[in-house]
């Protein structure tokens, strides 16, 4: 089976409707199913999936395509990992086929962080690493850890992985530009180096650490560049993903060490944020992977604060998170060497809800001799039970309160009644922000009618003999590339699936995009002859439109006046539709 062949067939026996459902909930509403786009912050379903025509589009954020698309994007895989995940669903074997190579302009940044990672990891494994590796024994990390993570060591030499780079082709501005040497010199320098990957697995970057007693500071991150954004990237996801589909759930924390110390034990579905601040990205990432998420953070305040906010552009995102929270300012690293797997695997299981968890958060400044204070207190955590969905909870809570202050249920139960009826009266500030729907681009009659043939093109075979017999010259260059490619493609493979099209253009953003807006057009399924012809009228007249501009022009660039007279003469004749 060639490789057009497998795709087809992969794609033609896995359904886009089962497959979108598995990772998002869809509903039917007529012949089509909807759900919550997962590509932008939607709050409405704006998602449509088409199980006729095997394709989704989404009518906020634009996003469409086929099964493949959906899933490449959703997991942030290559189409080859796609192609293998589906084919496995298929029951489809595809091992030892070989895909053309996906080529990006990026492709030689990945090759030279490749280079230093073998670099530092060869560096380690030398005399000149014997000191390091000490000090890694000393943290606890053996040498399957350090094979595991891709633990290396940049040297004491200013310029020895420059040297190695330059001598293999790459300029000193590039090396600059990617993070790697900053006035001819090496910018890691005698630093146990932690390699940093992109959600498919890739070397993007570095964390350098000090190991000896260097006043320096203790860590050296990547700055950001062309493949290296932080706050897009979430460290260990390549792996996480795999190890979430199995547990479940992921746990997520603060640094790399925090997410290395929790593999030893057992826990690969952990990922990092390289920091304390979740951005909107790294949250979404982190709700595709799955809706059940632990935070773990380290146990000082700035670690439960963290848990705080991190915790809110969860909730904002529809999630439940849960909250460990460790004690005694520990973070994950320290906390699993001094008390062990069984105490944190306890931790894990009894993990709270991030609702309990900032209620007990909220006390913690409370001045309880204050009855100013007792009464904020009580409001917020009103507020809060207001938000939870699980009554018995809710009523756990309130009784809580009533016993702790005092206070009669019923009063507390009026009051939370009336906070939930101001937030439903209150408009939804997340809805107001979504995403509007993506403008359309205002289209002329001509490149509607362009759009109408190309439209027929997919269904009919008298359309594709129409635009070859006429050899039709559609308004733009899209347009005129994405009707070509539609011949060449049913001419190649005798036959057209919608559906196949976006796997052929999945290089083609530009003609994807208009082949969903030609998708998207109210026509009717079938077409006459003399209706065909009339949009193929429309286009007749746009080029000869466009000859008549062209001639015009000539004319007022013309000094010879016969010249000038030939050409008025070649107008008039192409009005009247004689030439």
């Amino acid at each position: 089976m060639n490789e057009h062949d497998l795709i087809q067939s992969v794609r033609s026996k896995v359904d886009i409707v089962d497959v979108i459902s598995s990772y998002i909930p869809l509903v039917q509403k007529g012949k089509n199913y909807f759900g919550v786009c997962p590509f932008h912050d939607d709050t409405n379903p704006s998602m449509s999936v088409s199980r006729s025509l095997q394709i989704y589009k989404c009518f906020s954020c634009g996003a469409s395509g086929n099964v493949f698309n959906f899933v490449m994007d959703y997991e942030h895989i290559t189409f080859k990992e796609a192609l293998e995940l589906l084919a496995k669903k298929a029951g489809i074997e595809v091992k030892g086929l070989k895909l053309k190579k996906e080529n990006t302009q990026n492709e030689p940044y990945y090759k030279m962080y490749e280079l230093a990672l073998k670099f530092y990891q060869n560096n380690l494994n030398t005399s000149f690493g014997h000191d390091a590796k000490e000090y890694l024994k000393k943290r606890k990390i053996d040498d399957d850890v350090i094979k595991e993570f891709d633990i290396g060591l940049s040297l004491t030499s200013m310029d020895s992985l420059v040297k190695l780079l330059t001598d293999k082709g790459y300029s000193l501005d590039t090396l600059d530009k990617l993070g790697l040497a900053s006035n001819e010199h090496d910018t890691y320098i005698n630093r146990i180096m932690f390699p940093l990957w992109d959600l498919n697995g890739r070397v993007v970057g570095f964390s350098g650490r000090i190991y000896d007693n260097s006043k320096l500071n203790k860590y050296l991150n990547t700055k950001e560049t062309p493949i290296f954004k932080k706050g897009e990237l979430l460290y260990h996801y390549h792996v996480a993903r795999e190890e979430v589909r199995t547990k479940k759930y992921v746990i997520v924390m603060e640094g790399f060490m925090d997410v290395i110390r929790a593999s030893t034990i057992g826990y690969r579905n952990v990922v990092a944020l390289m920091g304390t601040a979740m951005t909107k990205e790294q949250a979404n990432l982190i709700k595709r992977l799955s809706n059940d998420v632990i935070l773990c953070f380290d146990g000082d305040d700035a670690g439960r604060h963290a848990t705080l906010v991190n915790g809110e552009e969860l909730i904002q995102l529809g999630l439940n998170p849960k909250v460990i929270a460790l004690e005694n300012d520990y973070d994950p690293d320290t906390y699993i060497i001094d008390q062990g797997k069984e105490r944190f695997d306890a931790l894990v299981e009894n993990a709270i809800y991030y609702s309990d968890f900032k209620i007990q958060s909220l006390k913690k400044d409370v001045n309880m001799n204050s009855d100013i204070d007792k009464a904020n207190y009580i409001n917020q955590v009103i507020s809060e039970a207001a938000k939870i969905n699980d009554e018995i909870r809710v009523e756990i809570i309130l009784k809580n309160l009533a016993k702790e202050f005092d206070i009669s249920y019923n009063t507390l139960e009026k009051r939370l009644q009336d906070v939930k009826e101001k937030a439903e009266i209150k408009p939804d500030k997340k809805e107001v922000e979504t995403l509007p729907s993506k403008e359309k681009p205002r289209r002329s009659k001509y490149d509607l009618a362009a759009m109408a043939i190309i439209y027929y093109m997919l269904k009919s075979d008298k359309a594709i003999r129409l635009y070859r017999r006429e050899e039709l010259y559609f308004p733009t260059a899209d347009e005129r590339h994405l009707g070509s490619e539609i011949d060449y493609y049913r001419d190649t493979y005798g036959s057209l699936e919608v559906a196949d099209l976006f796997t052929y253009f999945q290089d083609k953003k530009n003609l994807s995009s208009l082949l969903t807006e030609v998708l998207s057009l109210n026509l009717k399924e079938e077409i006459s002859d003399e209706e065909l012809e009339e949009y193929a009228d429309v286009i007749r007249s746009y080029r000869l439109n466009e000859e008549v501009k062209r001639l015009q022009k000539m004319i007022k660039e013309e000094v010879d006046p016969l010249q000038k007279a030939v050409l008025a003469e070649r107008i008039r004749k192409l009005k009247m539709g004689v030439e």
